[in-house]
């Protein structure tokens, strides 16, 4: 007899946070969209060589950035290494590709995103994965926080490469 009230209690917990968790499927949709419309508007800017335009889609000035096993400062040190090491030349830069793309809502003003990328160039390709917490700050979507594992070469098991994405 105990274990209807525990049962209630958690099934009426399950639905609370469901509503407090925002947005409904359809509403989910329109977010997932409206992220995905950040990292391709982040990737052309990327490939036209606008690092700025780029940075739009991060967190200003608050992002956390991790790359090679180090934290840049924030948004202005991200951009400064973004300058510093694709910038001299649209050689340097590449051609980038952001693909395998997975959202998983945690809030409605939050998201994991999880995708791969390709920056092809002639020299020293990348390969690797982005790890993102999605922020919806003032009614847009930006990353909060941007993790990079990359490669030198690609994974034998990616039957998605962005075989499109050339230098």
């Amino acid at each position: 007899m105990r274990r209807r009230p525990r049962i209630a209690a958690a099934l009426l917990a399950v639905a609370s946070a469901a509503a407090a968790g925002g947005a409904g499927a359809s509403d989910w949709a329109a977010e997932d969209r409206a992220i995905r419309e950040v990292v391709a508007g982040m990737q052309a800017a990327w490939n036209r060589g606008d690092f700025e335009g780029y940075m739009q889609g991060f967190l200003n000035p608050g992002v956390v950035f991790v790359s090679r096993g180090r934290f840049q400062r924030d948004w202005q040190g991200t951009l400064d290494h973004y300058v510093a090491d694709y910038g001299s030349a649209s050689g340097a830069r590449g051609t980038l590709c952001f693909y395998d793309i997975r959202i998983e809502p945690l809030a409605g003003d939050a998201a994991q995103l999880v995708s791969r990328y390709h920056l092809a160039r002639e020299a020293e390709p990348q390969y690797g994965i982005n790890t993102r917490l999605m922020r919806k700050v003032d009614g847009r979507w930006v990353i909060a926080l941007n993790h990079v594992s990359s490669v030198d070469t690609p994974d034998s098991g990616d039957r998605l490469l962005a075989t499109d994405c050339r230098p």
